[in-house]
């Protein structure tokens, strides 16, 4: 059984992977799938999600679509990562593509935020990614051994432009964020002669629900200099999937984002924090 694994999949980036890898059909991320399991905290929301896009109206009557399997978990808490765990020993799948999306962040001075938030965005961003990742890996790689390089499984890996330096009032966010871009270039290193790819996406602000819910404002919008680069899961994920079947070890989304990345490398740092504290 060929399967995907998304996490955070029940909004945002996550639900709109969902979407187009249930119309995929390009085999270089392992499609068409078996299954896709679909794992987030909200059962509700995995079921709605299910059946809307179940329910979208395709043009292929002849295809077969992939079951769309509602995981509720909360990866933030142990037993949900040994849940995972033991469903995949009773399913013994293959995974054809693991997506890393679900994250968390809060948007305040460090000293505003509880130890809970603290812990829980590294718990999220950081622990948890890793251990999917490293329970994931014994159903990718002997597969990986007998695929052409096209067909080999993919991870894709959700970091963002805010690991490319310390970011005031998203600090823990910014830093978990570097973490995954770390974590995932050294992957991809390691992987790379196991014929698994690794794709680290990092793209700036993108219109979901992430900025409302880390000002924990259900009003809350970009402004200012930020508000000039925001793009769409409709334009992002598609342009991941390509990055991943393409074996990309990193995709930076945006000319904004770009260039960001490009000063983070040639400027000190405190060159550009004094730059954001006047744009901000």
């Amino acid at each position: 059984m060929n399967i995907a694994i998304v996490t955070g999949a029940s909004s945002g980036m996550g639900e709109e992977f969902v979407t187009q890898l249930f119309m995929e059909i390009d085999n270089r991320i392992g499609a068409p799938y078996d299954e896709i399991w679909m794992i987030a905290r909200s059962e509700d929301k995995l079921q709605n999600l299910r059946d809307s896009v179940a329910n979208i109206p395709f043009r292929m009557p002849e295809r077969r679509f992939p079951i769309l399997r509602p995981i509720p978990l909360d990866l933030t808490k142990e037993e949900s990562i040994r849940s995972l765990a033991a469903l995949l020993e009773e399913r013994k799948p293959v995974i054809r593509l693991l997506i890393n999306c679900a994250g968390m962040g809060r948007n305040s001075a460090f000293a505003e935020q509880t130890v809970e938030e603290t812990r829980s965005a590294i718990t999220l961003n950081c622990t948890s990614l890793s251990e999917v990742t490293n329970i994931c890996l014994p159903y990718m790689l002997p597969a990986a051994s007998s695929l052409p390089k096209k067909e080999a499984p993919r991870i894709i890996n959700i970091a963002s432009s805010a690991g490319f330096l310390p970011q005031p009032g998203y600090a823990v966010y910014a830093a978990t964020k570097s973490y995954v871009i770390s974590f995932s270039r050294a992957l991809a290193t390691e992987l790379q002669s196991r014929n698994v790819a690794v794709t680290c996406i990092c793209p700036g602000p993108v219109d979901t629900n992430f900025i409302k819910v880390s000002k924990n404002d259900p009003n809350a919008t970009f402004t200012g200099f930020k508000s000039k680069f925001v793009t769409t899961t409709g334009k992002l994920i598609p342009a991941s999937l390509r990055a991943s079947k393409k074996r990309k070890k990193m995709l930076v989304y945006g000319l904004g984002q770009k260039a960001l990345h490009l000063m983070s490398k040639v400027l000190p740092t405190s060159w550009i924090l004094f730059f954001e504290r006047g744009m901000s």
